[in-house]
């Protein structure tokens, strides 16, 4: 059996193009202050041995892991059962992988899991930190804030502050405006006592779509609003509760797909024929759920896949930001940076946001 070569080193690098060990490690790993020729002789010399560089060796010298973490503060039951997670985390790795980013995903399991999560987010290990499926009060923010880490959110930010806080970045959707078109889709094909299941209600989203509910109905009976989770359990659960409280209701907003498709289960199994006796709109559109219900689900479409593109976008536009010199706060600009185009709201004193418009997509349930 052939003797395996020996695998080339730094030095044999530096000795092929006739430069210092500390110039050769500066170009290979990325630094700066070399004349371009010898750039390019030393780049010359690692084609021809095939050096790999090593990874330790270059967050020395380049201070950036090229890693972010992606803390999702989910049980990890929820994360990979939902495919509302699956794809913004499509979004979020194809965005990364295209800036030769690594995604180092983290779950928030229980209370005990943000002490792990605190450690290794001050541990040097990653640039900078996505959040997102936060309740309130969530720590999260301010442990990657107190060890000044870069990070941008995932929905609306609600804790207190937060609204004049002109250094936080967040990425969220039309949830108000879409809970108006659904209601308004309901209420426009003549139903007139017009439930909502609700997702938790210590998380944005599912404030800004009962509020949005509320828009369109003003004067509604409280007792055709019902808490769910964002499940199919949870949406079946709080339907039973409104079949319970208001047995003749003539439709349904759920505030998401999976609860919609409790929802629809539990009209079935109370001989509800939908849409006939009760119209259902979800939320989201996710596509392994709402095209594949019975019947198929008229839905708000949310672009999950592009609000993890632009989360992360955002950050590796603020990481860029950073290595420039503006600091670990560095506040992106209005517009541009990331590939496709960052569009970004503005507000004199508040955070920098990006939302995302929805818009009302028919199927046979309403």
């Amino acid at each position: 059996m052939p003797e395996q070569s020996p695998r080339p080193t730094l030095e044999s690098v530096a000795e092929r193009a006739g430069v210092s060990r500390a110039t050769a490690s500066r170009v290979v790993n990325g630094g700066e202050g070399v004349r371009e020729a010898l750039r390019e002789k030393v780049r010359r010399a690692v084609d021809e041995l095939g050096y790999v560089p090593n990874p330790a060796a270059r967050t020395l010298v380049t201070r950036h892991n090229r890693a972010v973490a992606v803390v999702v503060a989910e049980p990890g039951s929820r994360l990979f059962s939902d495919p509302f997670f699956a794809q913004q985390l499509r979004g979020i790795g194809r965005e990364l992988s295209a800036a030769d980013h690594q995604m180092v995903l983290m779950m928030v399991e229980d209370q005990h899991d943000y002490e792990r999560v605190g450690r290794y987010l001050a541990g040097g290990h990653v640039d900078g930190a996505l959040l997102f499926s936060l309740h309130q009060p969530d720590p999260l923010p301010d442990m990657a804030r107190k060890v000044g880490l870069p990070f941008v959110v995932g929905g609306r930010p609600g804790w207190p502050g937060a609204e004049s806080d002109h250094d936080l970045v967040y990425v969220d959707s039309d949830n108000r405006g879409g809970a108006r078109l659904a209601v308004g889709h309901l209420r426009a094909l003549g139903r007139t006592a017009i439930a909502t299941v609700t997702g938790p209600l210590d998380q944005t989203s599912s404030m800004d779509r009962l509020d949005g509910y509320r828009d369109v109905l003003p004067d509604g009976d409280p007792a055709l609003i019902a808490e769910g989770d964002f499940t199919p359990d949870g949406g079946g659960r709080a339907m039973a509760e409104l079949l319970a409280r208001r047995p003749h209701l003539d439709a349904v907003f759920a505030a998401s797909d999976a609860m919609a498709s409790g929802a629809l289960r539990v009209l079935r199994e109370a001989g509800r024929r939908v849409p006939e006796d009760v119209a259902v709109v979800g939320f989201d559109d996710v596509e392994s759920i709402a095209a594949w219900t019975e019947p198929p689900l008229t839905t708000v479409r949310q672009d999950i896949e592009e609000m993890g593109r632009l989360m992360a976008g955002l950050l590796l536009r603020r990481l860029a930001g950073a290595g420039a010199g503006a600091g670990a706060g560095a506040r992106p600009g209005a517009a541009g940076g990331a590939a496709g185009g960052l569009p970004s709201g503005l507000r004199p004193g508040g955070p920098t946001s990006v939302i995302t418009p929805t818009r009302l997509v028919l199927r046979a349930s309403a």
